[in-house]
């Protein structure tokens, strides 16, 4: 049984310049105290409703074409490189930030994250995806889980909490940043390696929280499941891997033929889709593996809008597949691909308006880093993601014969909830040896 991950860190408030710390021994942050809102009387309690299905695809839509324009930027700048990020993670975190953005900022990052602006329908669905992600009984391990840390003597809004900890499930907890960033950090990425079965250690790297950080907003998502019918690991051998016309590498080739192999399958003129589903046919694994020429043909038509209407052309088949074993981890700070797709204000110390989360101008966001890890198998997929926010205080039909699914060149793949529509993960594979 293979894993996912995704961890999303966006750091709010801090000098515009990091400075690195010097070595020195770590204190524990002893007993950091739980934030309790709703306890709170200045805080008004949300009202909480059962979002609609067209609620909930409005907002799930959103999530996946802000993923979408995210990998279309990476494959722009990330030429020749793997690819793997959770768009779930990184529009929670930062919609947990949203809720508290003002004028121009909040503006600009509903535009670049497709955020739906009615309050009411929005966290409703927010609230609605978060319970369906989080349902017990499944026969795989699928869990994502937010956290606010928030400098101790530094106030942020009731209604704000409120909001993060009734739609978000946000647990805010109280940390010294200002005497022991350190420790916080030490902390905090604690969080997240319990988070994600310990796939991600270390978020957030010596220097990202400093004593001018104020709240830092986490999102952890995490997968764990098995194919429902798996690869015989006997039958997976070394296989040459086209990376490009002229580099070949040897690879791990899994191979999956026979009577059990049927799939949802199609075709387009350019490319071969697949669909392969974990245990519970909840969750599946969308793979598309362009016919011929490069990737990037494939990737320029891909959006929110796209991928359904593939997904919709695709019908059950014998299909014989074979695709490689890969492990990865991936690394992001989005500060600048967030800037350079629309959204420059959040990021300005003299112009951010984050005033719904303290009733002050005085916050911007100084970070946004996210981890990813992915593992694929003979037995299934194990992936994990993380995102930090980091605030800073301003200063078809069966053709004949069976159609052969061959990975054996880069392609692009996804891994989807059916139920609700959410990507929760999404990446290219250019090098499975990588």
């Amino acid at each position: 049984m293979k894993t996912i991950i995704g961890i999303l860190v966006v750091i709010i408030f801090g000098v515009a310049a990091y400075f690195t710390l010097s070595n020195h021994q770590v204190t524990p942050v002893v007993n950091p105290t739980p934030i309790n809102s709703t306890s709170t009387p200045s805080a008004s309690i949300p009202k909480v409703r059962s979002a609609t299905s067209a609620e909930v695809n409005a907002y799930v839509l959103g999530s996946n074409q802000f993923g979408f324009d995210l990998y279309s930027r990476y494959s722009a700048t990330q030429v020749g490189k793997n690819i793997f990020f959770s768009p779930y993670s990184i529009t929670t975190a930062l919609g947990m930030t949203y809720e508290g953005a003002k004028g121009q900022t909040a503006a600009e990052m509903q535009n670049v994250l497709h955020i739906p602006t009615d309050v009411n329908s929005r966290q409703s669905a927010v609230l609605s995806v978060y319970n369906s992600l989080n349902a017990s009984g499944q026969p795989f391990t699928l869990k994502t889980a937010n956290a606010l840390w928030v400098e101790k003597t530094y106030n942020l809004l009731p209604d704000f909490l409120s909001i993060a900890q009734t739609f978000y499930n946000g647990v805010a907890t109280n940390l010294d940043f200002k005497n022991a960033p350190e420790p916080s950090r030490v902390t905090i990425n604690s969080w997240v390696a319990n988070q994600t079965n310990n796939k991600i250690t270390n978020l957030l790297g010596q220097g990202t929280i400093d004593t001018m950080t104020r709240l830092v907003l986490t999102n952890a998502v995490y997968f764990k499941g098995t194919w429902v019918t798996p690869f015989d690991k006997t039958l997976t051998k070394p296989t040459d891997f086209h990376v490009t016309d002229s580099q070949t590498v040897s690879t791990l080739m899994m191979t999956l033929t026979g009577e059990k192999a049927d799939f949802s399958y199609g075709e387009t003129d350019s490319s071969q889709l697949l669909s392969m589903p974990y245990n519970g046919d909840r969750l599946s694994m969308l793979i598309i593996l362009p016919k011929s020429g490069s990737l990037s043909s494939v990737e320029s038509s891909l959006n929110a809008t796209s991928i359904k209407s593939l997904e919709q052309s695709m019908s059950k088949q014998r299909i014989d597949v074979y695709i490689p074993k890969f492990t990865f981890k991936t690394t992001y700070g989005l500060a600048s691909d967030l800037i350079a797709m629309g959204m420059p204000t959040a990021f300005l110390p003299s112009a951010a308006d984050f005033s719904g989360m303290s009733g002050n101008k005085d916050l911007y966001i100084g970070a946004v880093i996210h981890q990813a890890y992915v593992a694929v198998d003979e037995e299934g997929t194990e992936a994990a993601a993380a995102t930090a926010v980091v605030m800073t205080a301003t200063a078809v039909m069966e053709p004949k014969p069976i159609p052969v699914f061959r990975a054996d060149h880069p392609f692009v793949f996804f891994i989807t909830d059916n139920t609700t529509g959410e990507i929760l993960f999404m990446g290219r594979v250019m090098d499975p040896t990588e």
